[in-house]
C-alpha cells in the first residue's frame, strides 16, 4: 500500500489504536517469566507505523507497561504516544519519576511535505495497575505543554487514541484545537468499544472506529488539495480483515501478493506458535459453538455448551465432593469467542476463555433455595456484581466491569445492526446470497462497508447461566452452591435475601476444585471430544 501511495502521489498514513496485550496465546501465553505481549510486540515493531496509541490493556500490570516504555516505545523513536499516560520510574539518581509511557506528541512532515500534529488519547482509565497514571482528557487539554502543542498551525491534526467516538473525551481534544485552529483538517481515530463506527464533529473533520481485535481494519481518506474553507471531501472503509481483501486492494494475485518481509512475519508467528506450545490439539470440536449467532439455551450457543456440559462434567472429576449434588452458577462474560469445528488447541483456550477464576462453594444448600439464586442475580442485573459484601469495589471488579461493559455494547450494537437491516424494504431477499458479517450504519455519508454481507444474528444473553438442576433426593434436598469466585459477594447477597433460615458470609465458602475456569475447556475437550 505505500508502494501504490507512491504510485498514486499521495500520502498514506498507517496507525494503530491501542490494545496490543490479551486475547490470544501469542501475546498471553508466554512460559514462566515471560512478559505478556513481548515476543508478540516483535511482529508489530517490523511494521512501518507512523503513529501508535496506548491502549488500557498496556496498563493492567506495570511490568507489561514498562516493557512498553523501555523496549516498544522506544524502538518507535517517537511515534508510539501515550499524550495522558505516565509510568513512574527511577531515574539516574534512583529517584522515582512520573514520566510518559511514550510520547506526548509527534510533529512530522508527509512524503509529500503536509505538516502533521498528531496525539495519542486514552479514555479516563481508572482502573490501570500502580505507577502508572492516566490524566483525564478535561485536564490534558489545559497543560501548557498541550496548548503549546497546537499553537503553531499544521496542514493537518492526527489525532489517534483508544477512546470510544461519542460521547467521550474527542470532543474535548476537538475543541481544544477549534478554539485556536477553527480550519485545520482533524482526523480522529478511536477504538475500545469494539464497533464500526464514524461521525463528523464538523465539515471538515472526521471520526473512525474500526472494530475489534484484528477483524477490521479502517480506512479514511480526505482530499487537501483545494485549499478552500468548505467542507471537504472525505470517505471511510471498514475493510474486512483477511487475505481477499488485502489482494483486492493492492491490486495483486494470490502469486504476486505476499512479500519478503510479510512471510518472514508469518513464519516468525508460525514458530512462536510452536515455541508457546499453541498447536497442540486438546481435541476436535464436533461443531460451532457460538456467542451471540445462537439462542441461548441451544445446542449451538458456547455457554450452554460450557455451564451445561464442559464445566459440571471438568468439576466432576476433579473435586473431593464426588456423588454431592451440585448446582453451578457462572457469568456469562466468562467466555470470550467462539469455538469453531474441528481441532482445539492451545491457542484455542487462550482465545475462548483467557479469564482465571476458582470455582468456590457453599455446601448443605437448600435445593428450593439455590435455585432461587440464578433468576435474582438476573432480576438484580450484573451492576450488582461490582459492589462488594462492605459495599466496596476492589480493582478486580472494576477490571471485569470495564470489560463486561465493552462486551455488552458490542452485543447491543450487533443487535441494534441486526434490527436495522432488517427493518429495509427487501433485505431479507440477499439471504443466502451474501456472506454473514458486520452491516454497519453510522452517521457519516455513504457507505462503509467494504463488503456487503447479511448482518450476523445477534440473540440476547442472560448476565448470569446455570448448570441443569441436578437430581436431588427428596430424603435430603440440599446441594452444593458452585459459582465462580468473582461473583461470591453478590451469590451470598442474593442467597440471604431469598431465605431467613440462614446468613451466609465468606466464611461458608470453599474452594470447590483446583480447576480454574481458563483450564476448563482443554480438560474438557480431551475426554469429550477425541
Amino acid at each position: 500500500m505505500k508502494e501504490l501511495a507512491e504510485e498514486k502521489d499521495v500520502d498514506l498514513l498507517l496507525v494503530d489504536s491501542g490494545d496490543l496485550h490479551d486475547g490470544t496465546g501469542l501475546s498471553d501465553g508466554f512460559p514462566p517469566g515471560g512478559v505478556d505481549a513481548r515476543d508478540s510486540n516483535e511482529f508489530f515493531r517490523q511494521i512501518p507505523y507512523d503513529v501508535l496509541a496506548i491502549g488500557n490493556h498496556e496498563l493492567y500490570t506495570y511490568a507489561n507497561t514498562f516493557d512498553m516504555h523501555m523496549n516498544f516505545a522506544r524502538h518507535f523513536e517517537g511515534r508510539y504516544l501515550s499524550s495522558n499516560v505516565n509510568i513512574t520510574v527511577f531515574d539516574a539518581n534512583n529517584q522515582s519519576i512520573s514520566i510518559p509511557v511514550g510520547s506526548r506528541f509527534r510533529k512530522f512532515t508527509t512524503r509529500k511535505g503536509r505538516s502533521v500534529t498528531a496525539f495519542g488519547v486514552l479514555f479516563d482509565f481508572t482502573t490501570n495497575d500502580v505507577n502508572t497514571t492516566v490524566q483525564r482528557v478535561e485536564d490534558m487539554v489545559q497543560e501548557q505543554w498541550f496548548k503549546n502543542a497546537i499553537v503553531e498551525e499544521p496542514d493537518l491534526f492526527l489525532l489517534v487514541g483508544h477512546m470510544p467516538l461519542p460521547g467521550s473525551g474527542w470532543s474535548l481534544v476537538f475543541d481544544a484545537i477549534r478554539k485556536v485552529h477553527p480550519m485545520t483538517p482533524v482526523l480522529i481515530f478511536g477504538g475500545h468499544l469494539h464497533v464500526r463506527d464514524c461521525l463528523q464533529l464538523d465539515g471538515r473533520s472526521m471520526s473512525l472506529a474500526s472494530g475489534r481485535y484484528m477483524e477490521t481494519l479502517g480506512w479514511m481518506s480526505v482530499d487537501l488539495n483545494d485549499g478552500g474553507s468548505g467542507d471537504l471531501a472525505f470517505s471511510r472503509r471498514y475493510l474486512d480483515a483477511n487475505l481477499v481483501t488485502y489482494q483486492y486492494h493492492t491490486n495483486r494475485t494470490e502469486e504476486e501478493f505476499s512479500t519478503e518481509e510479510g512471510q518472514n512475519i508469518t513464519n516468525g508467528l508460525l514458530e512462536l506458535e510452536e515455541r508457546f506450545g499453541l498447536t497442540y490439539q486438546y481435541g476436535t470440536a464436533p461443531q460451532d459453538y457460538t456467542m451471540t449467532r445462537a439462542p441461548y439455551p441451544s445446542n449451538d450457543s458456547i455457554l450452554t455448551m460450557t455451564v451445561e456440559e464442559a464445566v459440571p462434567a471438568v468439576l466432576a472429576m476433579n473435586t473431593s465432593r464426588t456423588g454431592i449434588p451440585f448446582l453451578l452458577i457462572i457469568s456469562s462474560g466468562s467466555q470470550r469467542f467462539d469455538i469453531f469445528k474441528g481441532p482445539f488447541t492451545e491457542n484455542d483456550q487462550w482465545t475462548v476463555s483467557p479469564f482465571i477464576n476458582e470455582y468456590h462453594f457453599i455446601p448443605d444448600v437448600p435445593f428450593a433455595v439455590a435455585t432461587k439464586v440464578l433468576p435474582a442475580l438476573n432480576r438484580d442485573g450484573a451492576d450488582q456484581l461490582w459492589r462488594g459484601e462492605e459495599g466496596k469495589v476492589s480493582r478486580q471488579a472494576r477490571i471485569w466491569r470495564l470489560e463486561c461493559d465493552v462486551e455488552r455494547g458490542y452485543r447491543d450494537w450487533l443487535e441494534d445492526m441486526h434490527r436495522l437491516y432488517y427493518a429495509r424494504p427487501a433485505a431479507a431477499d440477499t439471504d443466502g446470497v451474501l456472506t454473514l458479517g458486520y452491516v454497519t450504519s453510522d452517521t457519516c455519508p455513504g457507505a462503509g462497508d467494504d463488503v456487503p454481507h447479511t448482518p450476523l444474528p445477534a440473540y440476547p444473553i442472560p448476565e448470569f447461566i446455570a448448570s441443569r438442576a441436578p437430581d436431588v433426593p427428596a430424603t435430603r434436598p440440599i446441594v452444593d452452591l458452585v459459582f465462580v469466585d468473582f461473583i461470591e459477594a453478590q451469590v451470598i447477597r442474593t442467597l440471604n435475601a431469598a431465605q431467613a433460615a440462614q446468613v451466609y458470609s465468606s466464611a461458608d465458602t470453599r474452594v470447590y476444585s483446583a480447576v480454574r475456569s481458563n483450564e476448563v475447556l482443554k480438560l474438557y475437550a480431551q475426554v469429550a471430544w477425541n
